[in-house]
């Protein structure tokens, strides 16, 4: 008989077995460190709160983030509540602690951002002082890459004096004439058409979806139809970098130089006005002006070389959208990673049997 078995069996025997409430506590906490490892390098879910990237991306998608398209990038906070917002309670409480922060790395990705991507990155142009992957989280189109002379003419994006292709649904607004006669309520919502402003009874500026302007133009009591273009040389002060020397809107823009890790540039009031938030808050460093001398660090500086790459990002929605236009740059620390999936999709104006909008689920994202 083999004892040494025996002795081993009586003494597992007698190891006090896991109670009910043990096993679910375990359970618990392997289902939060891999929920918690998968979020961090794989996917992250996240939801479309608003029309910027319409008729791509809907207001109520849900959406399924790949991070290691570009690469995971490892938590600069790491001591936050899983699976909650950075703030809660209407941002009266943190769920986070910044008292320890880690510089920023990234693990290999699959890829790098692209042209025509849709990316899931930090707002970095927020007012709250909070760190970087604790920011709110907008989506938007890659229309910029690091290098790149960034034109916009008349609406229409160029990269290095090449035409940047327009989403397959991507948006603008027109100004419509029509007759006296009202306009059918019904009929502009199934055409999913959106009056932002109504000057006259018969003049209205409208968000028309293209696969909706075909047929909306064809009504008898549609009189014209002609794009919304602010004219070339008009400043607004919304627009990026908001200098009223540099005469820039929403339509046309630029050339503007999109920074690459280790460009060079000349240090000027005009260099100043465009890259100086990326040189000081992005970069971390210290600038100042003694006169017409730039001073960072506390040293005089005639260029600047850049640490990081930068992005431009902008809404499928172009007058809809909050985007690099109006606050400039996204730093590469700020990239969360690439929508690829609309997992659920929920239209909030309908009844309630009627808001999943069954022909988006699981539905890849281009």
């Amino acid at each position: 008989m083999n004892w040494k078995f025996l002795s081993r069996k009586k003494q597992e025997d007698n190891k006090p077995k896991k109670g009910k409430v043990r096993e679910w506590l375990d359970a618990i906490l392997f289902a939060v460190i891999a929920s918690t490892i998968i979020r961090g390098l794989l996917f992250s879910a996240y939801a479309i709160p608003s029309a910027s990237m319409e008729g791509s991306l809907l207001t109520g998608d849900y959406l399924f983030v790949s991070k290691f398209a570009y690469g995971a990038r490892m938590p600069m906070t790491p001591v936050s509540i899983p699976f909650l917002e950075s703030t809660v309670m209407g941002g009266k409480i943190k769920t986070y602690w910044d008292g320890i922060q880690l510089p920023y790395f990234r693990l290999p990705g699959l890829g790098e951002v692209k042209k025509g991507d849709a990316v899931v990155f930090n707002y970095p142009a927020e007012s709250v002082a909070r760190p970087v992957d604790m920011r709110t989280h907008f989506i938007k189109r890659c229309v910029g890459t690091p290098g790149d002379v960034i034109t916009i003419v008349d609406g229409q994006v160029y990269a290095d004096g090449k035409l940047v292709a327009n989403a397959p649904k991507s948006q603008t607004s027109y100004m419509v004439t029509t007759t006296p006669d009202n306009l059918n309520p019904e009929m502009i919502h199934n055409l999913k058409i959106d009056v932002r402003l109504q000057y006259s009874p018969t003049q209205y500026e409208m968000i028309i979806p293209p696969d909706s302007y075909k047929q909306f133009k064809s009504y008898s009591n549609i009189k014209a139809i002609e794009p919304v273009i602010e004219p070339k040389g008009e400043y607004s002060p919304q627009i990026f970098p908001h200098n009223e020397k540099i005469k820039w809107n929403e339509d046309n823009f630029g050339p503007l130089l999109v920074p690459k890790r280790g460009t060079t540039i000349q240090l000027n009031d005009s260099t100043m006005a465009i890259y100086g938030r990326s040189i000081e808050v992005y970069e971390h460093n210290k600038v100042s002006r003694d006169g017409n001398t730039v001073l960072i660090n506390g040293k005089k500086a005639d260029t600047y070389t850049f640490k990081m790459n930068y992005y431009w990002m902008m809404g499928d929605n172009r007058h809809n959208s909050e985007d690099s236009r109006f606050w400039g740059f996204v730093p590469e620390d700020h990239i969360v990673g690439k929508a690829k999936i609309t997992w659920m999709s929920i239209d909030s104006t309908q009844t309630p049997l009627n808001q999943i909008r069954w022909d988006r689920i699981l539905r890849a994202i281009n």
